[in-house]
C-alpha cells in the first residue's frame, strides 16, 4: 500500500487555499466523532488507528485530544517522521507506529481492537477496495466501532480536467467505473457516493452521512488571496456548508464518510 499524501500547506495566501480551508470538514466531523465515541465509552481515552497515517498529520493532533493512537504505515521514513513529531508535540507515548499495509493490517495493530479508524487516502491506491474494507473492519471492535474514511471523488477529477481543457480525458473518467482519465492516471481508484457507500455496507459497515471535501479549493486559481477581507475564513465556511448537498458531492476531490459496524444498541 502507497503511503498516501496528506499534503500540509504551507499557509501562504500566494501559494493556495490555507490550512483553514483543507481538511476544516473532515476535522470537524471526526472531532464530533471522537466525542461521541468516547462518551460512548465512558469518557476515557479511545484506542485509534490510522491506516496510512505516514507522519502523523491526523494521528498527533488527535493524540492531543487524550486518545492512543496507533500509525500502520508501510513506510520507514514516515514512521520516524511521525515519532519525531509526536515527540515535539510531547504526545510520544500516546501515539506508536507499525509498519504494515491493508492487507496485514488486523495481524500487526490487532483485531477487534480499536474504537476508531481512520482510513484515509488509502482505498484509491488499494488492488481491491472491498476486500480492504473488510480488512480494515476487522480491526473495529466486535461490539461496535467507527471507521472515518476519505476517498477521491470520481466527479471531481472530471470537472478539473474539464476545466483544465483536458476534455477527452474528462470524458475518460467520466465513462470509467474507476473514474481514470487515462493509462497515465496515478490513482487507481475514485468513488462516486454511491460505489463508496456500497463497499462500506458490503464490508458489514452502516454508512452515515457523507461530506464532499474539496470542493471549491482545488479549483481555484493560483491568484493572491485579497480579493475579500478574510478569504480563508469564508472559503472554509463555503466549504463547509455545501459539504452535504449532494449536488456539490458529485463533483468533490474527496468524499469523506462514517461507518459504524453494528454491535451495539
Amino acid at each position: 500500500m502507497p503511503s498516501p499524501s496528506r499534503a500540509r500547506p504551507t499557509g501562504d495566501p500566494s501559494s493556495g487555499p490555507p490550512a483553514a480551508a483543507r481538511g476544516g470538514v473532515v476535522w470537524d466531523v471526526l472531532r464530533r466523532a471522537l466525542r461521541d465515541r468516547a462518551r460512548r465509552a465512558g469518557g476515557d481515552g479511545l484506542d485509534v488507528l490510522d491506516l496510512g497515517g505516514g507522519s502523523g498529520s491526523f494521528a498527533v493532533p488527535v493524540a492531543g485530544l487524550g486518545h492512543r493512537v496507533t500509525v500502520v504505515d508501510p513506510s520507514p521514513d514516515a514512521l520516524f517522521a511521525l515519532e519525531r513529531r509526536a515527540a515535539e508535540e510531547d504526545v510520544a507515548d500516546a501515539v506508536r507506529g507499525v509498519q504494515g499495509d491493508t492487507q496485514d493490517v488486523a495481524e500487526v495493530a490487532g483485531r477487534g481492537a480499536f474504537d476508531l479508524v481512520l482510513c484515509h487516502g488509502v482505498l484509491e491506491h488499494v488492488e481491491d477496495p472491498g476486500a480492504g474494507l473488510r480488512a480494515v473492519a476487522a480491526t473495529l471492535r466486535p461490539a461496535g466501532g467507527t471507521l472515518s474514511v476519505l476517498a477521491a471523488g470520481a466527479g471531481g477529477t472530471v470537472l478539473a480536467r474539464a476545466l483544465a481543457g483536458r476534455f477527452t480525458e474528462a470524458r475518460t473518467a467520466l465513462a470509467d467505473p474507476s473514474g481514470r482519465w487515462g493509462a497515465g492516471d496515478p490513482v487507481p481508484h475514485r468513488f462516486t457516493v454511491e460505489r463508496l457507500t456500497a463497499l462500506l455496507a458490503g464490508a458489514g459497515l452502516l454508512p452515515g452521512q457523507v461530506h464532499g471535501v474539496r470542493i471549491f479549493e482545488d479549483l481555484l486559481p493560483g491568484t493572491p488571496w485579497d480579493v475579500e477581507s478574510d478569504a480563508a475564513g469564508a472559503l472554509a465556511r463555503l466549504e463547509s456548508e455545501a459539504a452535504t448537498h449532494p449536488a456539490f458531492q458529485a463533483v468533490a476531490g474527496q468524499l469523506h464518510v462514517l461507518a459504524e459496524l453494528p454491535g451495539e444498541p
